[in-house]
């Protein structure tokens, strides 16, 4: 396993570099889109998959900008136990080791393109996270679908069409793994997720179902049938996860003792734990996540590698159409400018020679 961990990072290096050159806007390349509906879990997801806490927090949509967020796992062999920073690309190198000073970047970053009241823009913030506790992955936490604007904000009434269409844009790529993330307490065949998990993948084949808030179901209920995908099948399967409460967030709980929590909730459960491996647990959908991760960008490489060459192709012999460039070097400019007055002097003389012939093979035929 720990081979396949080293691969992925040198794997996920590639692809990143690609896209730190602007590369996506004209080549798709491998990610993981995790969607829901608002208030599904998935910013508590992502703080348990990173298991740091530094999403924003509050009432209505507070993911408001897709946030590209890259992970980097540090080797605890080289650097202290909790060691953990932030980089954000528009604030040059500056490394962030407070993550509430990440939560407020976040949210200032957001407030600058979105604005201060609720509005909801399709322009990714892309935040690198170094840390001992996080896996090698690359996700987008997308904005929640919305159904109903809030009131007095800069949401318009069409805020679900904008929300699914946003949605839609990421996951349509076939080299996007799309995490659809849904209630245990909601009823699957109304899943938002999955119904466009569902519209852009129909096979199931690059979409993974997590199941959120499954400690909060009613009484006798569980969602055992769900995790073994007898009602919605996906080839990649289900994983159910217990995140921190409300007031766990509020208490400040640390993501880390959240994660010991879900460990012993899930060992001690009457029907959890009589489950088959790998359907339940955090750590269980990381290691999902990195395996599905690994498979999907060394299957996609090659093709990338073959696009890559062709574009540059196609550049090439445009470039070679339009001939040189203009010369940097003075002397060679100047150069240049005689050229080009010698020719317009050479098009002016021939263009007064053929007129004064013309002129004269007229005159000669009216004699």
């Amino acid at each position: 396993m720990s081979a396949i961990y080293e691969n992925l990072r040198q794997l996920i290096t590639v692809v990143d570099e690609l896209r730190d050159v602007g590369l996506q806007h004209y080549i798709s390349l491998p990610r993981i889109a995790a969607i829901g509906t608002q208030s599904s879990g998935k910013s508590s997801l992502i703080e348990s998959i990173v298991g740091l806490d530094f999403l924003p927090r509050g009432g209505g949509v507070v993911t408001r900008r897709p946030l590209e967020l890259r992970l980097v796992h540090l080797n605890t062999q080289e650097y202290a136990e909790n060691e953990a920073w932030a980089v954000f690309d528009k604030v040059g190198d500056k490394k962030f080791t407070n993550f509430n000073d990440v939560r407020d970047e976040i949210e200032r970053q957001t407030d600058q393109v979105a604005g201060s009241n609720k509005g909801i823009v399709n322009d990714p913030i892309i935040l690198t996270i170094y840390a001992t506790g996080a896996p090698d992955l690359t996700l987008i936490d997308l904005p929640g679908i919305t159904r109903v604007p809030v009131k007095g904000s800069d949401q318009k009434d069409d805020v679900e069409k904008v929300t699914r269409d946003m949605t839609l844009h990421y996951i349509n790529d076939p080299r996007t793994i799309v995490l659809a993330v849904l209630p245990a307490n909601q009823d699957m065949s109304v899943s938002d997720s999955l119904q466009l998990a569902r519209q852009v993948d129909p096979q199931g084949l690059r979409s993974i179902g997590v199941i959120t808030k499954i400690d909060i179901m009613d009484q006798g209920t569980d969602a055992a049938s769900m995790l073994r995908g007898d009602e919605v099948p996906l080839r990649l399967g289900y994983v159910g996860v217990k995140m921190r409460s409300q007031q766990d967030i509020v208490n400040k709980k640390p993501v880390k003792d959240s994660l010991k929590d879900e460990k012993a909730w899930f060992e001690n459960h009457r029907v959890y734990n009589k489950l088959p491996p790998g359907l339940v647990g955090t750590p269980v959908l990381i290691d999902k996540l990195t395996q599905i991760l690994f498979k999907h960008i060394r299957r996609f490489l090659p093709e990338i590698k073959k696009e890559i060459n062709e574009k540059r192709r196609s550049v090439q012999d445009r470039l070679d159409e339009l001939g040189e460039g203009v010369p940097v070097d003075t002397a060679e400019r100047v150069q240049v400018m005689w050229t080009l007055v010698t020719d317009y002097c050479d098009m002016f003389k021939n263009t007064i020679r053929a007129s004064a012939e013309k002129q004269c093979n007229t005159m000669s035929l009216s004699h």
